[in-house]
């Protein structure tokens, strides 16, 4: 203990004599015996300003020293001794940082993070085989701006201030993924509701660009992710700029991140703001059109037309799971001309099924061998059965949409997609929860489905079945619940 105690008595001058030396591999030890002797919490509390002071200095001269040779031209992998000493001034700094409000405040004022973030960015600007040796102080001064930032606003905002949108941009871009996914927690860490909204200025837009772009082809950095549902799907303004600015590929990407988030368990921290749920619900409408062109051969194999249908496809699951949660589904059950357009959608989608042996027909194929049937790699399997799942979601205890979807048809409609269809699994089920939805209190609507099936016999075998039971009383059809072996 006496030793320990003598060696770090030792550290303030061994750390200030390295200004007064040429480079040497024994200052590389000096700064490591400071780094872990900061792991200790009573001395790390008890580091005096003039020792931070000498660190600071000593991090300038090894930027200043390494910007000298660069432009010189000398062969930076003869100062791989000046690399490794910024790793370890990083690694310092960002010990001397965990849980101590003091001493990210000193580091604040003494400047450390304006020249922590010039040598980064310098960084980034050397050319050499080694990447190895640079990518370690890059990962170590990231890990020191998160420690720095945690928990305190003035440096979570010095932070900003001085590397928002290019330096985030630029380490974002850094071709090792530990960097990526330290930066982004930095990234998060930093930003705020205000933040979020700088972002969506069309001059910084580009950063989250980049953040959607990692989630798409790197989902495995969590911290991405992370930024990406925390923030950035709960800004409207944000939201509207990416999708309108991105290409289907990456709207697809945005939008399951959106429905991964919506089945998370706590919907209190899921939600989306209305004026989201409303922007995709009318996105949806402005491009539904684009997946009916998929019922002809050459529109399938255009890979623009497919995408934009993609596109349309993940829209469609979106708005069933917003419309499925009780804390969201009324946003969307007034808004203008959804439930219009997803009947009138599910019309043609059915006629055109009809009409000829395309994707939209229904099938009974259920072989589980795929030969000689496309269909099953179709991406519109399912579809028919989501549009018949929203128009029940947003018929939900609502008179008037109820009454909407009786105006337009759409009942008759309904109950002709009770049939088992291997094209669209579970749209019997769906298509019985609808039925039922439409006929909840609504006299005129049980009234409506009475008079259908007078004239005609109907088959009922289905939603026997699915233990249900259907009985005509007083003019009205009532579907009762049964036991399925009675």
């Amino acid at each position: 203990m006496a030793a320990t105690t003598d060696s770090y008595l030792e550290i303030p001058a061994s750390v200030a004599g390295i200004l007064n030396e040429n480079r040497d591999p024994k200052h590389l030890q000096v700064l490591k015996t400071f780094t872990a002797a900061l792991r200790d919490k009573e001395f790390r509390d008890a580091v005096e300003e003039e020792v931070f002071s000498s660190l600071l200095k000593v991090l300038t001269r090894l930027y200043e020293e390494l910007q000298v040779a660069s432009e010189d031209g000398e062969d930076l992998q003869s100062f791989a001794l000046q690399l490794q000493l910024a790793a370890e001034c990083f690694r310092a700094q960002r010990n001397s940082c965990v849980q101590s409000t003091r001493n990210q405040s000193l580091l604040r004022e003494l400047g450390f993070i304006d020249v922590s973030l010039k040598l980064l960015s310098f960084l980034q600007t050397i050319n050499t085989e080694n990447t190895d040796a640079l990518f370690e102080p890059v990962r170590c001064g990231i890990q020191f701006l998160g420690n720095l930032a945690v928990g305190n606003q003035m440096c979570k905002d010095d932070i900003w201030r001085l590397s928002f949108p290019d330096l985030f941009l630029q380490l974002l871009g850094v071709d090792d993924e530990k960097a990526v996914n330290y930066i982004s927690m930095v990234l998060h860490t930093c930003l705020d509701e205000t933040k979020v909204e700088d972002l969506s200025e069309p001059e910084n837009i580009q950063l989250a660009f980049r953040v959607m772009e990692l989630c798409r082809t790197q989902p495995d950095l969590d911290w991405t992710v992370i930024i990406a549902t925390q923030h950035f799907l709960r800004s409207s303004a944000l939201v509207e700029n990416m999708y309108s600015g991105m290409s289907h590929h990456e709207r697809v990407t945005l939008l399951e991140l959106l429905f991964a988030q919506l089945r998370e368990e706590d919907s209190e921290q899921c939600g989306v703001p209305p004026s989201v749920a409303r922007f995709l619900a009318s996105s949806f409408q402005e491009g539904c059109g684009a997946v009916l062109t998929l019922a002809t051969g050459s529109a399938s194999s255009d890979e623009q037309v497919l995408q934009e249908a993609l596109t349309v496809i993940s829209l469609l699951d979106v708005l069933c799971e917003m419309t499925s949660d009780n804390k969201q589904f009324m946003i969307l059950q007034d808004h203008p001309d959804l439930l219009v357009t997803t009947v009138g959608l599910l019309e043609q989608v059915h006629a055109i099924g009809k009409a000829s042996k395309n994707i939209f027909s229904a099938a009974q194929n259920f072989s589980f061998s795929g030969d000689g049937d496309s269909s099953s790699s179709s991406p519109v399997i399912s579809f028919k059965a989501h549009l018949i799942r929203l128009i029940g979601n947003l018929c939900h205890r609502n008179s008037s949409n109820q009454n909407k979807v009786r105006e337009l048809e759409g009942i008759p409609l309904i109950l002709d997609n009770c049939n088992i269809d291997s094209n669209n699994p579970f749209i019997t089920q769906w298509a019985i929860f609808t039925v039922r939805n439409l006929l909840e209190q609504n006299l005129q609507n049980q009234e409506l489905v009475a008079n259908l099936e007078r004239r005609g016999p109907a088959d009922y075998s289905a939603l026997r079945e699915l233990g249900f039971l259907v009985e005509e009383r007083d003019g009205s059809l009532l579907l009762k619940t049964v036991r399925k072996d009675s």
